[in-house]
């Protein structure tokens, strides 16, 4: 018998999705983090003084959700390749529910535009009705939030199984993704239904911050290490 070392991953498409891991983090952090907190207040006139006021940021959002969609899809493709060998039906999940998350994602970014149309044209409503709708549409915007939250959160379980199983994910990665996904579906199932309790608030921002500890110590994983090399077992031919 000889040991043979083996590459579970290309190195290339695993440093791949560390890249698009850290660069969905940096671009969603700021569409979806520092942007609307620069333009959406607690009152309608405020909210489009706001966004009237910082359109260049506005549109700069709008740029980074775009590419953080076009980044999404490509992890998607790349994750389901990379695990499928691990549990194929579990691959399978998690790429449907990271594809359902995409798509709610393009939906909420239709809703996060038409707040400038309705400022930008002329479409002969008061201010106060005009005003009124494009409030509502940010607080659409930030309700469809929580439930590509929904989606995301069962990726995160899926895709948290597959890394404990896998022999190459350090497995306090794997786990940190499996229990911290529980952050996204509890915060996603307490703001739809409009729960106030704040037992549950500190119970998903506890573990909102272990999942995202987790997914950025993943990200920087694949993109440093590339995918561990592992020792197989194989018969010498003579």
């Amino acid at each position: 018998m000889m040991i043979v070392p083996h590459t579970n991953w290309d190195p290339t498409v695993a440093r791949t999705a560390g890249a698009l891991y850290l660069a969905i983090a940096i671009c969603g952090g700021f569409s979806i983090g520092y942007v609307p907190m620069q333009v959406v207040a607690g009152d309608a006139a405020t909210s489009s003084a706001n966004l009237l006021a910082n359109q260049g940021l506005f549109k700069l959002g709008i740029v980074a959700d775009s590419l953080v969609i076009l980044f999404e899809l490509a992890i998607t493709a790349i994750l389901y390749q990379m695990f499928r060998h691990v549990g194929p039906k579990m691959a399978m999940v998690a790429l449907i529910s990271r594809a359902g998350m995409i798509t709610v994602m393009g939906i909420n970014i239709l809703l996060w535009v038409m707040p400038y149309i309705l400022l930008a044209r002329d479409t002969g409503w008061g201010t106060a009705q005009q005003h009124a709708l494009i409030q509502m549409f940010f607080d659409a915007h930030a309700m469809g939030v929580f439930v590509w939250q929904l989606f995301y959160g069962a990726h995160l379980l899926a895709l948290g199984w597959l890394t404990m199983k896998s022999d190459v994910v350090p497995q306090i990665l794997g786990r940190g993704l499996f229990i911290g996904a529980s952050g996204y579906l509890l915060q996603g199932v307490v703001e739809l239904t409009f729960t106030d309790v704040a037992a549950l608030d500190y119970i998903y921002t506890a573990l909102l911050v272990i999942v995202t500890v987790s997914e950025i110590s993943f990200g920087l994983w694949l993109l440093i290490c590339g995918g561990r090399i592992s020792p197989q077992f194989t018969a010498a031919t003579v």
